[in-house]
């Protein structure tokens, strides 16, 4: 069996840092590109990006394809950022509208509840029946599988897991709360504590840098993310149960975070300690997840239509 089992055609995620796009034939990636995302860019700007990426894979209007997106999606396809310091110009946009009417039929996913059903199809939460996905990158995200269902909402809210509160913050966050895990554990916190603390040339990926090098502030600063991690995942465990949850995201992939938060998982009692472990479809999980999307929405779509 390929990787993906049998996925056909093409998926974009659409990140706070990154837009990738990616053609899969047969289950595998064929072909991807990516570029930069502009975080001050206004919808259209953005669409157009995608269009572009697109345009490299070869794709065409008669084909269908998945979209997945940072911040909340509705179960119409409206987009909007819940930390608008992420993507300062998406406030009620209507996404799948907007992107039909440009490049053709879509559907639209929160970038971490695609990745959520990418690593239960294929990965780490594949056959369990609970199970959390949590994404420490740009920001920090998740998503459930509860009963072997990917849970939603209707306003885009469920799955969150990144403005739930932290012991570890202080500061306000993007999205209008105070002290969440997003505004201590994500790279943009570690960033913004990095030049608070006179690193003025360092992003996340120079702390990750300086931390494995061993400079002792940098060190800290992803100690204290991962702590904040590791009490969310404790949480998860008291509040449904669960007892897998799947590490992702840049910063959630890389070396020895996740061995920093099942240290501090160690320190809870045990039951409040869930197994933890990197996403088995890594960076690729939003691009899975949300060809796996569309393609479940056309299925469930053609049995329906007793199709």
């Amino acid at each position: 069996m390929n990787r993906f089992g049998n996925l056909q055609g093409c998926a974009v995620d659409l990140g706070g840092t990154k837009i990738a796009a990616a053609r899969f034939v047969d289950g595998e990636i064929v072909r991807r590109c990516q570029t930069r995302t502009e975080g001050e860019a206004p919808p259209e700007v953005l669409i157009d990006t995608i269009a572009g990426l697109l345009s490299e894979l070869d794709f065409t209007r008669d084909e269908s394809f998945g979209l997945a997106a940072a911040g909340k999606v509705d179960a119409a396809g409206n987009w909007g950022a819940v930390n608008q310091r992420t993507l300062s110009k998406v406030k009620g946009v209507p996404m799948r509208q907007l992107v039909e009417e440009r490049i053709g039929s879509c559907l639209v996913v929160n970038d971490a509840a695609a990745a959520t059903l990418a690593e239960a199809r294929f990965g780490l939460g594949h056959d369990i029946a609970n199970f959390a996905f949590i994404t420490v990158s740009t920001g920090v995200g998740g998503g459930l599988i509860l009963n072997h269902q990917l849970h939603q909402s209707e306003d885009g809210m469920a799955g969150h897991l990144g403005f739930m509160s932290s012991r570890y913050a202080t500061e306000l966050c993007g999205s209008g709360r105070h002290a969440t895990v997003e505004s201590i554990a994500s790279g943009r916190a570690i960033e913004a504590a990095a030049k608070a603390a006179g690193h003025d040339e360092h992003d996340a990926r120079a702390v990750a840098r300086a931390a494995k090098q061993g400079e002792t502030w940098a060190d800290s600063l992803f100690e204290t993310s991962a702590a904040a991690i590791s009490d969310l995942c404790g949480d998860l465990r008291c509040l449904l149960g669960i007892k897998t949850i799947a590490l992702g995201g840049g910063i959630g992939l890389s070396q020895g975070y996740l061995g920093r938060v099942n240290r501090h998982l160690t320190a809870l009692p045990l039951p409040f300690q869930p197994h933890v472990d990197t996403a088995k479809t890594g960076i690729d999980g939003p691009l899975v997840g949300a060809l796996c999307f569309t393609q479940m929405a056309h299925a469930a779509l053609g049995a329906s239509n007793g199709g």
